[in-house]
């Protein structure tokens, strides 16, 4: 990338603020939430909730402590959240509030956030193809809100599913409609990270077209099979382990497909470095982008990891044992010695550069199977989630 582009990006994006002060203010925030809710549930606590409760309190204190603009964010999500799940406690429904209705409805929120989804990726593409910094920074703006809207859409559908009956209550990541809007806003938010940390908004144009692909389908599964209608869960997802397991996996999918874009991105550099193009000022060095493509991959595999785990233990819960050769429990078998050989490829010093740009590339076919192709055309004990 041009020291010129750099320039433009670093004057723009300048860093928020990160001294002492506000370090120390996101960590008093982070600790009353925590206190907080431990005052409010711990009757219903039992020793996994402490456990997850520590590792949310750690996890987020660190990723506001070293992505300051993370802090912003997560404020803008309570925000938007508290005022939905305010209103519907004071007793309002959305046949009788338009504010419900027409913007803090969860469907309605998944809809601004499919807006905002499109006006990225118009964005980054005017960006990268017509090297507009406008539409750059719209798109990486029209990003944001998205994920936002994205992640306080989930926090108020999880209050939504409280309403038909008190026992309907559950996180919304219960079948392929939620699961997709949750990919949707973790995709967004990881890319962001990732895009400050590059210093360029090149692999914009990759993400977010993909991103809205995901929003494409999650609007057909919610409209063909009206998935987007909140029921009761079925006997073998009123589970704890739901609540854990689930999530660890959409962190290592979403990294996983970022990943696999970074890799096309690092492929089309290195042909424009060598022939010509436009592309090769407007997408991060190759240096960067593969060191994207294996980070990505690095922690989507730990995620993986510690979600392949929870599922067994879950399974050990549900069915009787950790392990059944289910299509869901075999593929995802598949995708982890996937990435394993990866890894171990990536530490040998004469693995680098376009082979493993193409083994992150080609990686998104497995890991799609596994994530949708399952639900879609494969049984097993699985079979609850399938279309």
């Amino acid at each position: 990338m041009s020291v010129q582009i750099e320039q433009q990006y670093t004057r723009f994006d300048k860093p928020f603020p990160s001294g002492l002060k506000q370090n120390l203010a996101w960590t008093a925030f982070l600790t009353v939430g925590a206190v907080g809710i431990w005052v409010v549930f711990q009757a219903q606590f039992w020793m996994w909730q402490y456990i997850i409760l520590a590792l949310w309190y750690a996890g987020l204190l660190w990723f506001g402590l070293k992505w300051p603009h993370f802090r912003l964010f997560t404020l803008a999500v309570l925000a938007i959240a508290g005022v939905g799940v305010g209103l519907y406690g004071l007793g309002y429904r959305d046949g009788d509030s338009l504010l419900l209705r027409y913007f803090l409805h969860s469907n309605a929120m998944f809809d601004w956030m499919s807006v905002a989804i499109l006006c990225s990726a118009i964005g980054y593409y005017a960006y990268l193809f017509r090297g507009s910094e406008t539409g750059g920074r719209w798109g990486q703006r029209f990003a944001w809100a998205a994920s936002a809207l994205g992640f306080a859409g989930l926090a108020i559908r999880w209050r939504e599913t409280y309403i038909g009956h008190p026992s309907w209550g559950h996180i919304p990541v219960s079948d392929i409609y939620d699961v997709m809007a949750l990919f949707c806003a973790m995709t967004i938010l990881f890319y962001l990270y990732y895009e400050e940390e590059s210093q360029s908004r090149g692999l914009g144009a990759f993400v977010l077209p993909l991103v809205l692909i995901a929003d494409i389908f999650m609007f057909w599964v919610g409209a063909a099979y009206h998935l987007d209608r909140i029921a009761p869960l079925i006997p073998a997802l009123q589970s704890f382990w739901m609540k854990i397991h689930v999530p660890s996996m959409f962190v290592a999918y979403a990294n996983f497909y970022i990943s696999a874009m970074a890799g096309l991105a690092y492929l089309l550099k290195d042909r424009a470095v060598k022939q010509g193009g436009f592309l090769r000022d407007r997408l991060p060095s190759l240096e960067i982008l593969e060191r994207s493509y294996s980070g990505t991959i690095a922690f989507g595999f730990l995620f993986f990891t510690v979600g392949t785990i929870l599922g067994a233990v879950w399974a050990a819960k549900a069915w009787g044992g950790f392990w059944s050769w289910d299509p869901k429990e075999t593929w995802a078998l598949i995708v982890w010695l996937n990435y394993a050989g990866f890894l171990h490829a990536r530490s040998q010093k004469s693995w680098h550069g376009r082979p493993m740009a193409w083994w992150a590339l080609i990686s998104l076919i497995v890991v799609t199977i596994c994530f949708i192709g399952v639900n879609l055309f494969l049984g097993g004990l699985h079979s609850y989630g399938k279309l």
